[in-house]
Protein backbone atom coordinates (compact mmCIF):
# COMPACT_ATOMS: atom_id res chain seq x y z
CA UNK A 1 0.00 0.00 0.00
CA UNK A 2 2.88 2.43 0.71
CA UNK A 3 3.99 2.54 -2.92
CA UNK A 4 0.38 3.30 -3.89
CA UNK A 5 0.31 6.27 -1.50
CA UNK A 6 3.57 7.45 -3.12
CA UNK A 7 1.85 7.24 -6.50
CA UNK A 8 -1.20 9.06 -5.12
CA UNK A 9 0.84 12.01 -3.79
CA UNK A 10 2.89 12.21 -6.98
CA UNK A 11 -0.29 12.41 -9.06
CA UNK A 12 -1.78 15.09 -6.82
CA UNK A 13 1.35 17.26 -6.85
CA UNK A 14 1.58 17.04 -10.63
CA UNK A 15 -1.96 18.41 -10.99
CA UNK A 16 -3.98 21.32 -9.60
CA UNK A 17 -2.01 24.55 -9.27
CA UNK A 18 1.14 22.73 -10.43
CA UNK A 19 -0.34 21.34 -13.66
CA UNK A 20 2.10 21.86 -16.51
CA UNK A 21 4.96 22.92 -14.22
CA UNK A 22 8.30 21.27 -14.99
CA UNK A 23 8.98 20.13 -11.43
CA UNK A 24 10.62 16.83 -10.54
CA UNK A 25 8.94 14.69 -7.83
CA UNK A 26 11.39 12.64 -5.74
CA UNK A 27 11.04 10.41 -2.67
CA UNK A 28 14.69 10.41 -1.53
CA UNK A 29 15.89 11.49 1.92
CA UNK A 30 16.67 15.22 1.48
CA UNK A 31 20.27 15.00 2.62
CA UNK A 32 23.02 17.50 1.75
CA UNK A 33 24.44 15.15 -0.88
CA UNK A 34 21.04 14.69 -2.53
CA UNK A 35 20.39 18.45 -2.53
CA UNK A 36 23.79 19.14 -4.12
CA UNK A 37 22.88 16.94 -7.11
CA UNK A 38 19.68 18.82 -7.94
CA UNK A 39 19.98 21.16 -10.93
CA UNK A 40 16.25 21.72 -11.65
CA UNK A 41 13.18 22.63 -9.55
CA UNK A 42 12.08 19.62 -7.48
CA UNK A 43 9.69 18.48 -4.78
CA UNK A 44 11.00 15.96 -2.32
CA UNK A 45 8.29 13.83 -0.67
CA UNK A 46 10.16 12.01 2.10
CA UNK A 47 8.36 9.30 4.10
CA UNK A 48 9.75 9.71 7.61
CA UNK A 49 7.25 7.91 9.88
CA UNK A 50 4.88 4.90 9.75
CA UNK A 51 2.68 3.98 12.69
CA UNK A 52 -0.74 2.48 13.35
CA UNK A 53 -3.70 4.69 14.19
CA UNK A 54 -4.92 2.55 17.09
CA UNK A 55 -8.05 4.68 17.54
CA UNK A 56 -9.36 3.25 14.26
CA UNK A 57 -8.80 -0.40 15.16
CA UNK A 58 -11.94 -2.55 14.97
CA UNK A 59 -12.79 -6.00 16.32
CA UNK A 60 -14.77 -8.90 14.91
CA UNK A 61 -15.16 -10.08 11.31
CA UNK A 62 -16.56 -8.26 8.29
CA UNK A 63 -18.75 -10.09 5.75
CA UNK A 64 -17.80 -10.32 2.08
CA UNK A 65 -20.80 -10.84 -0.22
CA UNK A 66 -21.04 -11.87 -3.86
CA UNK A 67 -23.23 -10.27 -6.52
CA UNK A 68 -26.29 -12.12 -5.13
CA UNK A 69 -25.73 -10.75 -1.65
CA UNK A 70 -24.69 -14.15 -0.27
CA UNK A 71 -21.92 -14.15 2.34
CA UNK A 72 -18.98 -16.01 0.78
CA UNK A 73 -16.08 -14.98 3.03
CA UNK A 74 -15.39 -13.31 6.34
CA UNK A 75 -12.33 -11.19 7.03
CA UNK A 76 -10.89 -9.12 9.80
CA UNK A 77 -11.38 -5.34 9.49
CA UNK A 78 -8.40 -3.49 7.99
CA UNK A 79 -5.77 -1.88 10.21
CA UNK A 80 -5.21 1.85 9.62
CA UNK A 81 -1.71 3.34 9.42
CA UNK A 82 -0.51 6.94 9.41
CA UNK A 83 2.09 7.63 6.72
CA UNK A 84 3.87 10.91 7.45
CA UNK A 85 5.70 12.72 4.65
CA UNK A 86 8.02 15.70 4.73
CA UNK A 87 7.42 17.72 1.55
CA UNK A 88 10.09 20.24 0.58
CA UNK A 89 10.69 22.39 -2.51
CA UNK A 90 14.18 22.75 -4.00
CA UNK A 91 15.23 25.55 -6.35
CA UNK A 92 18.09 28.03 -6.57
CA UNK A 93 16.15 30.82 -4.83
CA UNK A 94 14.19 30.68 -1.54
CA UNK A 95 11.42 32.81 -3.06
CA UNK A 96 10.85 30.22 -5.80
CA UNK A 97 10.71 27.47 -3.18
CA UNK A 98 8.04 29.42 -1.31
CA UNK A 99 5.99 29.75 -4.49
CA UNK A 100 6.18 26.01 -5.06
CA UNK A 101 5.12 25.29 -1.47
CA UNK A 102 2.20 27.69 -1.85
CA UNK A 103 1.13 25.92 -5.06
CA UNK A 104 1.44 22.55 -3.28
CA UNK A 105 -0.84 23.78 -0.48
CA UNK A 106 -3.42 25.01 -2.97
CA UNK A 107 -3.26 21.64 -4.72
CA UNK A 108 -3.52 19.37 -1.66
CA UNK A 109 -6.03 21.21 0.55
CA UNK A 110 -9.09 20.33 -1.62
CA UNK A 111 -8.22 16.63 -1.16
CA UNK A 112 -8.51 16.28 2.60
CA UNK A 113 -10.79 13.24 2.14
CA UNK A 114 -10.15 11.04 -0.89
CA UNK A 115 -13.02 8.87 -2.15
CA UNK A 116 -12.29 5.28 -3.28
CA UNK A 117 -12.56 6.23 -6.97
CA UNK A 118 -9.72 8.74 -6.48
CA UNK A 119 -7.35 6.08 -5.12
CA UNK A 120 -5.01 3.80 -7.09
CA UNK A 121 -4.97 0.02 -7.39
CA UNK A 122 -5.59 -2.21 -4.39
CA UNK A 123 -6.20 0.83 -2.20
CA UNK A 124 -9.30 1.66 -4.26
CA UNK A 125 -10.47 -1.98 -4.14
CA UNK A 126 -11.01 -1.73 -0.37
CA UNK A 127 -13.82 0.78 -1.00
CA UNK A 128 -12.82 3.09 1.87
CA UNK A 129 -12.22 6.85 1.89
CA UNK A 130 -8.74 8.00 2.90
CA UNK A 131 -8.06 11.18 4.92
CA UNK A 132 -5.14 13.42 3.97
CA UNK A 133 -4.00 16.02 6.52
CA UNK A 134 -1.81 18.93 5.44
CA UNK A 135 0.56 20.57 7.96
CA UNK A 136 -1.53 19.66 10.98
CA UNK A 137 -0.38 19.67 14.58
CA UNK A 138 2.79 17.60 14.98
CA UNK A 139 1.71 14.39 16.72
CA UNK A 140 4.59 12.04 15.93
CA UNK A 141 7.22 11.11 18.50
CA UNK A 142 9.98 12.84 16.48
CA UNK A 143 9.93 16.58 15.90
CA UNK A 144 10.80 18.06 12.51
CA UNK A 145 13.97 19.57 14.02
CA UNK A 146 15.09 16.08 15.04
CA UNK A 147 14.33 14.77 11.55
CA UNK A 148 16.40 17.48 9.89
CA UNK A 149 19.22 16.84 12.36
CA UNK A 150 19.16 13.13 11.52
CA UNK A 151 19.30 13.99 7.80
CA UNK A 152 22.42 16.06 8.39
CA UNK A 153 20.99 19.37 7.24
CA UNK A 154 19.55 22.60 8.61
CA UNK A 155 15.88 23.43 8.98
CA UNK A 156 14.03 24.15 5.74
CA UNK A 157 10.44 25.25 5.05
CA UNK A 158 8.30 22.15 4.53
CA UNK A 159 4.79 20.73 4.51
CA UNK A 160 3.94 17.87 6.84
CA UNK A 161 1.56 15.52 5.00
CA UNK A 162 -0.16 12.65 6.83
CA UNK A 163 -2.12 10.08 4.83
CA UNK A 164 -4.06 7.54 6.94
CA UNK A 165 -4.60 4.39 4.90
CA UNK A 166 -6.21 0.97 5.51
CA UNK A 167 -4.10 -2.16 5.27
CA UNK A 168 -5.90 -5.52 4.87
CA UNK A 169 -5.63 -7.74 7.95
CA UNK A 170 -5.13 -11.31 6.73
CA UNK A 171 -6.22 -14.08 6.60
CA UNK A 172 -9.72 -14.31 5.15
CA UNK A 173 -12.03 -17.10 6.27
CA UNK A 174 -14.36 -19.09 4.01
CA UNK A 175 -18.02 -18.84 4.97
CA UNK A 176 -20.18 -21.97 5.19
CA UNK A 177 -22.68 -22.67 2.41
CA UNK A 178 -25.94 -20.71 2.72
CA UNK A 179 -29.05 -22.47 4.05
CA UNK A 180 -31.37 -23.00 1.07
CA UNK A 181 -34.08 -25.23 2.63
CA UNK A 182 -36.01 -24.87 5.85
CA UNK A 183 -35.46 -27.53 8.54
CA UNK A 184 -38.28 -30.09 8.96
CA UNK A 185 -39.34 -30.81 12.53
CA UNK A 186 -41.52 -33.87 13.20
CA UNK A 187 -43.33 -34.14 16.54
CA UNK A 188 -45.72 -36.86 17.85
CA UNK A 189 -48.99 -35.70 19.33
CA UNK A 190 -49.08 -36.06 23.10
CA UNK A 191 -52.21 -38.24 23.02
CA UNK A 192 -51.33 -40.06 19.85
CA UNK A 193 -50.58 -43.80 19.59
CA UNK A 194 -47.19 -45.02 20.76
CA UNK A 195 -44.77 -46.64 18.43
CA UNK A 196 -43.77 -50.23 19.19
CA UNK A 197 -40.37 -49.21 20.47
CA UNK A 198 -41.80 -46.51 22.72
CA UNK A 199 -44.46 -48.95 24.13
CA UNK A 200 -41.82 -51.54 25.00
CA UNK A 201 -39.59 -48.92 26.62
CA UNK A 202 -42.46 -47.59 28.77
CA UNK A 203 -43.45 -51.09 29.87
CA UNK A 204 -39.91 -51.84 31.05
CA UNK A 205 -39.72 -48.48 32.78
CA UNK A 206 -42.96 -48.97 34.78
CA UNK A 207 -42.18 -52.59 35.66
CA UNK A 208 -38.90 -51.45 37.22
CA UNK A 209 -40.87 -49.21 39.62
CA UNK A 210 -40.25 -45.90 37.85
CA UNK A 211 -42.97 -43.37 37.26
CA UNK A 212 -43.88 -40.96 34.60
CA UNK A 213 -43.38 -37.26 35.48
CA UNK A 214 -46.39 -35.99 37.44
CA UNK A 215 -47.73 -39.48 38.30
CA UNK A 216 -47.81 -41.05 41.74
CA UNK A 217 -45.69 -44.08 42.70
CA UNK A 218 -45.77 -46.88 40.16
CA UNK A 219 -47.50 -50.12 41.18
CA UNK A 220 -46.27 -53.53 40.17
CA UNK A 221 -49.15 -55.45 38.56
CA UNK A 222 -50.83 -57.83 41.05
CA UNK A 223 -49.63 -56.05 44.20
CA UNK A 224 -52.30 -55.16 46.81
CA UNK A 225 -53.40 -51.54 47.09
CA UNK A 226 -52.74 -50.00 50.45
CA UNK A 227 -55.50 -47.88 52.01
CA UNK A 228 -55.18 -44.24 50.96
CA UNK A 229 -53.02 -45.06 47.96
CA UNK A 230 -53.87 -43.44 44.67
CA UNK A 231 -55.80 -45.63 42.34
Amino acid sequence: MIHEVDSLLKGLLEGGALAGADVKIAFDPPTRDWAARQNAPAFDVYLYDIREDVHRRERGLAEVRDERGVVVRRRRPPRWFRLSYLVTAWTKQPEDEHRLLSAALATLLPHELLAPDELPGALAALGLSVPLAVSGVQTEARSLAEIWSALGGGLKPSLDIVVTVPFPAYPDYDAGPPVTEGAVVRARELDGPLEDGERAHQARHLTAGASEPGDGPARVPGAPIRPGAAR
